[in-house]
């Protein structure tokens, strides 16, 4: 079904592995096939999390397709930037859990790619950069508002305004990875992290998520109204008897996710 990437679904963990090797270079084709994935994945009711990796040992994703992007035109770079967006911003709003295992290099589109994930996880031979500003230009993927959403306008500034390579270690000492893991046990620890996140509530997991990104972009007071209405609502689920009741009568729930 896809060109330029790999799907794999097993046990309600859907596996997506960017696959244009050797560095994984994105390009129009693999946005386009990102938002479709995306939005699939996210109409099954049989995919819990989405795991995004790269192909190969060498890359997550070094950056877009340089011999696409030299001859762009104003306008044609208007609809490359549109089509990486509309990719991102499907993958960002996903109702389910995603997780960005970073097995090598994530570069620039890479980057900002794993971004829009909830959950980073680097291998300790992960590198990130945001190399746009050393070819005269600037990221156009989300990287200058998602990250200093995440980590403090400072850390982004520093890694927007110099483009410098770091490597996994300095990234989780910034914030930008959630946790820092062997070559060897990256896929290990995704699956591990996928599972216990498959067995939680689906739907009060798609409310967190909903209310946490959604209330980034408002004001406190807006916010805490927002959490109170989403609060509400999970309360009509079948997934808060089960989870209430679990708890009552000593046992694990197992929740439906409606």
């Amino acid at each position: 079904m896809y060109e330029t990437i790999a799907l794999q679904i097993e046990e309600g963990i859907a596996t997506i592995s960017l696959n244009r090797p050797p560095v994984n270079a994105l390009n129009t084709r693999l946005f386009q096939e990102l938002g479709q994935v995306a939005a699939e994945l996210d109409a099954d009711p049989a995919v819990r999390v989405v795991v995004i990796t790269g192909s190969g040992d060498k890359a997550f994703a070094a950056g877009v397709d340089i011999t696409e992007m030299k001859d762009l035109t104003p306008v044609g770079a208007y609809h490359f930037c549109k089509t990486a967006r509309s990719a991102f911003v499907s993958i960002e709003n996903m109702s389910k859990p995603t997780i960005a295992a970073v097995n090598g290099l994530a570069l620039g589109g890479g980057c900002e790619l794993a971004l829009t994930c909830d959950f980073r996880l680097a291998s300790e031979t992960a590198k990130f950069a945001l190399p746009e500003i050393n070819l005269g230009i600037i990221p156009g993927g989300g990287a200058t508002q998602r990250l200093p959403r995440l980590l403090g306008v400072a850390r982004a500034k520093e890694l927007l305004f110099l483009g410098e390579m770091i490597d996994a270690n300095q990234a989780g000492q910034y914030g930008l990875v959630n946790k820092v893991v062997p070559v060897a046990d990256l896929a290990q620890e995704a699956k591990a992290l996928a599972n216990k996140l498959a067995v939680k509530s689906a739907h009060a997991l798609g409310v967190i998520k909903n209310s946490v990104n959604a209330g980034l972009n408002m004001s406190l007071s807006e916010a805490l109204d927002f959490e109170t209405k989403n609060f509400i609502l999970v309360f009509a689920s079948d997934d808060r008897r089960e989870g209430i009741g679990a708890f009552m009568e000593k046992r694990k729930p197992v929740f439906t996710g409606k």
